[in-house]
């Protein structure tokens, strides 16, 4: 079964690092690896020294490296939303509506339904990789990312009672005036219905146990662990799974236990030098804790 490990936590506690260490132990170990980038300001082309974009790059047999073109996806979120809305509604063009979707590029959310478009295309394409691996954006819009079914959902049934309102009513006139002739199949319902179905996929997977796995990466300072258990209750709040807690830069925590422990490493960057800090860190308890 594949699985899907998220690297969270505070800006510049290492999550690209953390991530990028893993997807080499695992692509060492013969698994089909794919490490993503989702976070805005990309650092995997710096970690392992080699340019990457949107398009898979494969930097060893096994494993393959991406970073999400942002701006891409948000063209191409907004470009199937015009779409949805020109079958849904005929008049569309005739009002000039068609042209506000310019502006909506800027508008809040956004970035989130486009990475969240992006990660599904992805989930889907690499279907048969063991393990997709993302390296997530800081704490606010990684949040707002797990959040987003949930919301949509709980958008989504809300607009579906307004509208099935509003079928009644034009059903109810449309009877007084044609009689019994039949009525075209309301698109704006199917529009609805196709969405709930695919956020409902979505959240599925957010919190499926045995697939989603949200690893919290923190660093020995009162600020990292701090974020970090604003981070825990919040997604305990939309259901997902079990936080699993890595220290980088640091042996131990007094009091603390972590899946993985990280200590400060000098081997610089670079494939090579990835490999030869693998030597330094024990991933057995992670390995146990992802069954494998």
């Amino acid at each position: 079964m594949q699985k899907l490990l998220f690297f969270l936590g505070k800006g510049g506690v290492g999550k690209s690092t953390a991530s990028s260490l893993t997807s080499v132990y695992l692509a060492e170990k013969k698994y089909k690896v794919v490490l993503i980038s989702i976070d805005p300001a990309h650092n995997l082309s710096d970690i392992f020294e080699t340019p990457f974009s949107d398009i898979a790059t494969e930097i060893k047999t096994g494993l393959k490296v991406i970073e999400i073109d942002q701006d891409k996806w948000i063209r191409k979120y907004l470009k199937d939303s015009e779409q949805q809305f020109s079958k849904a509604y005929s008049y569309l063009t005739a009002f000039s509506l068609d042209k506000h979707f310019s502006v909506m590029q800027h508008a809040p959310g956004i970035e989130e339904y486009a990475l969240l478009m992006a990660f599904n295309t992805i989930v889907k394409k690499y279907s048969k990789h063991d393990f997709l691996i993302f390296d997530m954006p800081p704490t606010a819009l990684a949040l707002k990312f797990f959040a987003l079914p949930q919301i949509s959902l709980f958008w989504l049934g809300n607009l579906m009672k307004i509208r099935r309102e509003i079928s009644k009513k034009q059903k109810i006139i449309s009877t007084l005036s044609l009689g019994n002739k039949s009525i075209e199949r309301d698109r704006v319902i199917e529009n609805i219905e196709n969405q709930i179905l695919f956020w409902n996929e979505i959240n599925s997977l957010f919190q499926n146990e045995k697939i989603t796995f949200p690893l919290l990466v923190q660093n020995p300072d009162k600020l990292s662990a701090a974020e970090g258990e604003r981070i825990i209750q919040k997604l305990s709040s939309v259901n997902m799974p079990q936080t699993l807690p890595i220290l980088n830069r640091s042996n131990v925590i007094k009091g603390m236990s972590f899946i993985l422990n990280i200590p400060k490493l000098k081997s610089g960057v670079g494939f090579e030098n990835l490999l030869k800090s693998l030597k330094k860190i024990d991933f057995l308890s992670l390995m146990q804790k992802l069954e494998i």
